[in-house]
């Protein structure tokens, strides 16, 4: 069993390009290629979570939050992510992250919270579009393979769509074509496409323009996501309603949470039926909940200023941002071991919220 494996079976639920633009889903330290004697799953990636999976026999760790996020300047063991990073590479670790790519998969975190509580989801609050582009490069045959390591350094890698089985798909124009291009140049042309992240567009132009040999034509079309049910959020619905006391009850009994944040509450027997979700720092979607129809909306890291402006027209539900995401590890476990049930798959024992209740 090779590591690629085990990150296919997490991808084919949460594919690399369902990330914010912002993010860093994907493999954060070693390869694809090695061989797999095990699976540690967290949230978090620190450095006893590298000497647990050491502990376990485990060299593949799948982590919700990226070790790596912003780039590392220096890797002299100083700070916790950079005494993880060494620690994984002496222990020939490999790590893998899913992030943004997984709360925006259908059955990722948002479903999941949903599902913890008993709603079912009725639609995801912020669909995802627009995150990917076709880019179609023409060029001479013999450029053709520098024209597919040029898609890859641009993200065609990270950015295929799932329906893909390869980065590129080239089609070849004989000499004797009909095809205007070709009848152009008057001699044989390669046209390569490839999936891109649409963040990449503005590095397109220059990348080509720096190439050692001449493009023919370059085309870049959008292309739109067409299944609705993949975004971050969603809106469900409780099949009988119930109490606000109630589901503040469910809320700490399903999260594990021992407080929850909530704006004013004039009554609470009052019954809820529309609720909005997101797991993680959710705030900025409490707007599309409330155009939904919900009448609550459960998230973490909710500022102040939110509770303020939100606290007449809709019920605020705040828990800590460890605990609406904690749900990964047994999201993952269920994707990894489905494929492969009898597989060394193991939930970290040992991490928890960092932040303490008193």
């Amino acid at each position: 069993m090779l590591n690629g494996h085990i990150i296919d079976a997490v991808e084919a639920l949460a594919h690399p390009s369902y990330q914010e633009s912002w993010d860093n889903t994907g493999l954060q330290i070693g390869s694809r290629r090695a061989e797999c004697s095990g699976v540690l799953l967290c949230v978090d990636v620190t450095p006893a979570i590298v000497e647990e999976a050491c502990q376990r026999g485990c060299n593949l760790i799948i982590s919700h939050h990226p070790l790596i996020f912003k780039g590392l300047r220096r890797i002299s063991g100083n700070t916790p992510v950079e005494e993880a990073v060494i620690a994984a590479i002496r222990n020939g670790i490999t790590v893998y992250s899913s992030h943004t790519a997984l709360d925006s998969a259908r059955g990722g975190v948002s479903y999941t919270m949903a599902e913890m509580l008993g709603a079912k989801v009725r639609h995801v609050l912020k669909p995802l579009d627009d995150r990917l582009v076709s880019l179609s490069v023409t060029v001479k045959p013999e450029h053709s393979d520098m024209i597919r390591l040029t898609m890859m350094e641009l993200g065609a890698e990270e950015g295929l769509t799932r329906q893909q089985s390869a980065a590129v798909e080239a089609t070849r124009y004989p000499l004797d074509s009909d095809d205007p291009l070709a009848a152009m140049t008057n001699e044989a042309a390669e046209c390569v496409t490839a999936t891109l992240p649409a963040d990449a567009v503005g590095k397109i132009a220059p990348r080509l323009a720096d190439l050692p040999f001449e493009v023919i034509d370059y085309r870049i079309t959008p292309l739109r996501q067409t299944d609705p049910a993949l975004g971050l959020g969603v809106y469900a619905v409780f099949e009988q309603a119930i109490s606000i006391r109630s589901l503040i009850e469910r809320i700490k009994t399903a999260f594990g949470s021992p407080v929850v944040r909530t704006t004013h509450i004039d009554d609470p027997e009052r019954l809820i039926r529309r609720i909005g979700l997101c797991g993680g720092s959710g705030g900025e979607f409490i707007g599309a909940a409330l155009r939904s129809g919900a009448e609550a909306y459960l998230s973490s890291d909710i500022r102040y200023h939110d509770f303020a402006d939100w606290q007449d027209s809709i019920l605020l539900l705040d828990i800590g941002h460890y605990e609406s995401e904690s749900c990964t590890k047994q999201i993952f476990f269920n994707a990894i071991t489905e494929k492969f049930p009898n597989f060394a798959v193991y939930k970290s024992e040992l991490e928890s919220n960092p932040i303490k209740y008193q």
